[in-house]
């Protein structure tokens, strides 16, 4: 029950922070980042008076759909609630942040919050920041078996069928929208009629979105991938190494017989995988107890086993 409330109250979260970067980072400034609510952006450009979490609601109802059917019941539960509740939030809180009725309807970022959230300067800025708020609130939310609806929908089914990775799927995805909204909204920062802001420029600002957005994703969801693999190998019997991994690190290794091809002399072989934080100090150990050993040490992309990830199932999530 605790984990159940957990995830539900993560789940909440990602929304929150999700629909935050949407209001103050990207919905004021037409910068289009894919996705649903950047479809959502480009039409309320065509329909001011419909706000961007309510056009959410008008794409995301058939792709629920598709959710249930293609992505199993389990999943459906949890992003029907997420994808419902993300336009709800982003509503209320535009509603909440835009001082009447007709600064919502242009969402006039000199008045968003009283003018203190205005960035039309500093659009590098906005969209960094935009893109990495909505990359941590959908991270969450995918980590908690959900998804916010939308592109995030068509990249699982992306990712199940076609065996794309969860993040290039969003990519490919989010660039048709990304296109679209360079045809509709025109020149300057929602104003045709303003030629200092030229559109090519927001589509570019847009790509700059969906690549930091789908980076932080990424990370949210798989971490930074930076255990590393060593292989040691020595003439000596490394009892005090042994010990160093067993007690210090409390690893385990495995242990592989092996002679040299040249000398055909036995040799001891250690297959081990360590955190980067641990690195360092295993090196420093294996000097101690031989000088001449010889070391590889790589990346290790994925590990999973004892002390590590578990391994996947069929159905599961696997975004990267």
């Amino acid at each position: 029950m605790k984990k159940s409330l957990l995830g539900w109250a993560n789940i909440f979260l990602g929304c929150t922070l999700l629909a935050a970067g949407f209001v103050f980072f990207i919905n004021p400034y037409n910068i289009v980042p894919g996705g649903v609510y950047g479809a959502s952006i480009v039409l309320h450009n065509l329909f001011p008076n419909i706000q961007v979490g309510t056009f959410g609601y008008m794409f995301d109802i058939p792709l629920l759909l598709l959710s249930v059917i293609l992505l199993g019941a389990k999943l459906g539960v949890r992003t029907i609630v997420a994808a419902l509740l993300t336009p709800l939030i982003m509503n209320v809180m535009s509603i909440i942040v835009y001082p009447d009725r007709a600064a919502l309807d242009a969402l006039d970022p000199a008045l968003l919050l009283g003018g203190m959230m205005n960035l039309s300067d500093h659009l590098m800025l906005t969209t960094i920041i935009g893109g990495t708020v909505i990359g941590i609130g959908c991270g969450i939310v995918v980590r908690n078996q959900a998804t916010t609806g939308g592109s995030d929908i068509v990249a699982m089914i992306l990712q199940k069928y076609c065996h794309i990775r969860f993040s290039h799927a969003i990519l490919l995805v989010d660039a048709v929208i990304v296109l679209f909204g360079l045809v509709v909204i025109g020149f300057g920062i929602g104003n045709a009629d303003d030629v200092t802001q030229p559109s090519w420029h927001l589509s570019f600002y847009s790509l700059i979105a969906i690549f930091v957005s789908s980076r932080v994703l990424a990370y949210v969801i798989n971490g930074a991938k930076d255990d590393k693999l060593i292989f040691v190998i020595s003439d000596k019997k490394m009892t005090d190494l042994h010990d160093y991994i067993l007690n210090k690190l409390e690893r385990s290794a495995t242990y592989i017989k092996s002679s040299g091809l040249y000398t055909g002399e036995d040799k001891e072989m250690l297959f081990l995988v360590v955190s980067y934080k641990e690195a360092n100090g295993l090196k420093a150990k294996i000097k101690e107890a031989d000088p001449h050993a010889f070391v590889v040490v790589t990346d290790a992309y994925d590990t999973f086993g004892e002390g590590w990830k578990q391994l996947p199932s069929a159905n599961e999530l696997q975004p990267e």
